[in-house]
């Protein structure tokens, strides 16, 4: 049975999360701030966490930079914030997904699904589906004759090895051109491009390489 912390300040969204989460077959512990969030963490090593950025202790990202000091535990944000540079924050902070309020419990669930199955892959795949193409990741080549630049690749390559997840633009810009290029965001959406001309069935309307506007991108198996 899978193991989710949820960690929230609001009782009201606590007691909805353990309601829906235990109907559904997951087991369940909550904290209601930042310290108790660590503290439980620590003792009963969830499969995954749940955590809203406004707690009363400490900050989100600070409870991240917590876990992910010892633990990789799939981490799902909660954020009722409006702007964008503290979702960006929390994902660069170590977080694999996030879920603006007010969410859907529908929408929650599919998140929990997805990075659930990817931990749960005992190992990494050596080839991805994306539309009519198959990706060869171990030999780096693309059915149908598909081919692409060495920076195309390392683009594609990271989006693909993490289907679902939300991927950011400093973490894409960082791994791909280096730490001085955190300002080209234009090459992002210039590469990103390119990759749906050659990949998309309609690039004008992709269904597998996805733009998270003002945060990042994201591979939709």
């Amino acid at each position: 049975m899978t193991r989710v912390l949820v960690v929230d300040d609001e009782p009201q969204i606590l007691r909805a999360l353990r309601i829906n989460l235990v109907a559904r077959q997951y087991e369940v512990a909550v904290a209601a701030d930042g310290t108790a969030a660590l503290r439980e963490a620590a003792d009963w090593h969830p499969d995954l966490v749940i955590l809203d950025l406004g707690l009363p202790d400490l900050d989100g990202v600070e409870v991240i930079h917590g876990l992910r000091g010892w633990t990789e535990v799939p981490i799902i944000v909660l954020s009722g914030r409006a702007g964008s540079d503290d979702k960006v924050e929390a994902l660069d902070a170590g977080a694999d997904d996030y879920v603006t309020k007010p969410f859907g419990i529908d929408e929650l669930l599919a998140r929990i699904r997805a990075v659930t199955r990817r931990t749960n892959a005992s190992d990494e795949p050596s080839s991805v589906r994306l539309g009519d193409h198959m990706i060869d990741l171990a030999n780096k080549t693309i059915s149908g004759e598909v081919r692409l630049t060495p920076t195309e690749w390392h683009f594609l390559e990271l989006l693909v090895r993490n289907p679902g997840k939300l991927i950011s633009q400093r973490q894409l810009l960082t791994e791909v051109w280096g730490a001085s290029y955190l300002k080209e965001t234009h090459y992002l959406r210039q590469y990103m491009a390119q990759l749906r001309r050659k990949l998309e069935r309609d690039p004008a309307h992709p269904v597998h390489l996805l733009t998270e506007p003002g945060m990042g991108y994201r591979f939709q198996p």
